[in-house]
């Protein structure tokens, strides 16, 4: 059983149909990146399985359970993490306080042990530190800790941006355009951050991105989509060499 599957999946917007009748799985441990030119659906599909919008027709499931109907406030808690394309933190607070936000969905606490301050809760804010601590030190944003992010650098808010969505401690990582608006040395970190997230976390990664560097050098598996429909899936070379998508990103040649 693949940890996330994704059958016949639509959404129309009126008329447009901004993904159509899409299909993949990702399996446990891997790195599966969906390409194509903008406009083409990629970010549309995260908002689908992130369950901000509503899927036309098809199914979603995780772990082996339909989500396809939950809300967006369920994903979380089952182990779904994601990045944004835009950077989404909260720019008056420190990398601390931005993680910690990243922990709120394994809260088990109520609200009458909090108003208390129960040793429940306690043990709780140890085991969420603890944890963050984890991944402070995992992307070497320790030095970081305290400061507020509006006064970062934006190649470290998006390190910062993944360091909160690892927080959450998911089984599955969605990754919007990681190396957008990044310098290549800053890209070139990031890969590495994904491969160590893949091989020494035990986490698998769906990715949206334009980077075919990066997609290159991550990717297990890589599906190309234009105007919401699949073009080609399997390895880098086996769909960067597909006459479709040659054809998306380069245009028909005319007779």
């Amino acid at each position: 059983m693949s940890l996330l599957e994704v059958e016949n999946l639509s959404i129309h917007f009126g008329g447009l149909k901004a993904v159509d009748n899409v299909s993949f799985s990702v399996e446990e441990g891997e790195v599966f990146t969906i390409v194509g030119p903008n406009g083409a659906g990629k970010s549309t599909i995260f908002n689908l399985i992130s369950r901000f919008y509503e899927a036309t027709t098809g199914s979603i499931k995780f772990d082996g359970r339909d989500i396809t109907k939950l809300g967006a406030e369920a994903i979380a808690p089952l182990g779904i993490a994601r990045t944004f394309q835009n950077i989404e933190l909260f720019d008056h607070s420190s990398v601390m306080q931005n993680l910690l936000v990243g922990r709120h969905c394994q809260r088990k606490t109520n609200f009458l042990a909090h108003a208390f301050f129960l040793p429940s809760v306690r043990r709780e804010e140890i085991e969420h530190r603890e944890k963050i601590e984890e991944v402070l030190e995992f992307l070497d944003l320790q030095a970081y800790r305290e400061k507020m992010i509006a006064g970062l650098p934006y190649g470290v808010r998006k390190v910062v941006e993944l360091a909160r969505a690892l927080a959450s401690g998911p089984k599955l990582l969605l990754l919007d355009e990681p190396a957008s608006g990044l310098s290549v040395e800053e890209t070139q970190d990031m890969a590495f951050w994904i491969e160590d997230i893949q091989k020494d976390m035990g986490v698998s990664v769906l990715m949206v991105e334009h980077d075919m560097g990066l997609v290159s050098q991550v990717s297990d598996r890589v599906l190309a989509i234009d105007h919401g429909a699949m073009l080609a899936m399997g390895t880098t070379r086996e769909v960067q060499s597909h006459p479709a998508v040659i054809e998306a990103y380069l245009g028909r040649e005319e007779d």
